[in-house]
């Protein structure tokens, strides 16, 4: 199957997005900002604050909060309130939704795969009435020398634990889509429940694969966060006016529980 495609967003591709899932930017991101962003990935995989910021989540008591959260880069700042990414979210979830976490790494060429899996944040699964959405940037693009990104379409809809196909690994299923060529500063566009996986190329030297995840859900119900120092992250947030005053719910502490740590 071929990936869909769009820009900008049209009822066409909202009901696509309802149906599939999923939505495919090719180059979504103005080439200086994704030039910045790479620049800024370099220093947050090299200096050791990506580690730093793993470690926090792995063992707090130990570690407490890291000196830097990623909102902090200015960059990946600018990513998180940019107005196109922000409009395009409103007319897929609706006004008001919230500014979940954001990842950004530098993947190795020798990177393990990611079995199939999904990441909406609610324990236990019970409903997919509110939305999440992850909205993956890949920086450099893709192409034959990074790791493919699979996508299972309609998989959103069903209410099933986010490692219920992890025992298939990164294995082909009938109906995915492969999205394997992309060019820099593309983005794609997940229902965070959609099953994904990140699939290793064969027999290839292979490249970096610059990657960013930011994540967001609609509100009107408490959203379980994935970092204990989420509420410092966004008080940073508000601090450094990401929102340009436009998005109020965005930072707001009010839509999450209190962070527990996964079982």
């Amino acid at each position: 199957m071929t990936p869909q495609t769009l820009l900008p967003l049209r009822s066409t591709d909202l009901d696509r997005f309802t149906e599939d899932g999923y939505l495919v930017l090719p180059g979504f991101l103005p080439d200086e900002l994704a030039g910045r962003l790479r620049r800024e990935a370099d220093h947050w995989v090299d200096d050791g604050l990506r580690a730093r910021s793993i470690a926090a989540v792995l063992d707090p008591d130990a570690h407490g909060a890291p000196p830097v959260v990623e909102v902090e880069l200015p960059a990946h700042g600018e990513l998180v309130g940019h107005p196109p990414l922000l409009e395009l979210l409103a007319g897929l979830m609706g006004p008001s939704f919230a500014f979940h976490h954001l990842h950004s790494d530098r993947q190795a060429p020798d990177t393990p795969g990611k079995a199939w899996h999904h990441d909406y944040e609610q324990r236990p699964q019970t409903d997919r009435r509110y939305a999440m959405i992850h909205t993956l940037h890949y920086l450099d693009g893709l192409d034959r020398g990074t790791s493919s990104l699979a996508v299972l379409p309609g998989s959103h809809r069903e209410v099933a634990d986010k490692d219920a196909r992890a025992g298939l690994g990164t294995r082909e299923l009938p109906g995915e889509v492969v999205i394997d060529r992309l060019p820099p500063g593309s983005t794609v566009v997940l229902h965070s429940a959609l099953f994904h996986a990140r699939r290793r190329r064969p027999g290839s030297a292979g490249k970096d694969r610059y990657f960013v995840d930011a994540s967001y859900c609609e509100t009107g119900r408490l959203w379980p966060p994935v970092k204990p120092y989420w509420r410092s992250v966004l008080r940073r947030a508000q601090d450094l006016g990401l929102d340009h005053g436009r998005w109020p719910e965005l930072f707001a502490e009010r839509h999450f529980t209190e962070y527990t740590r996964p079982a």
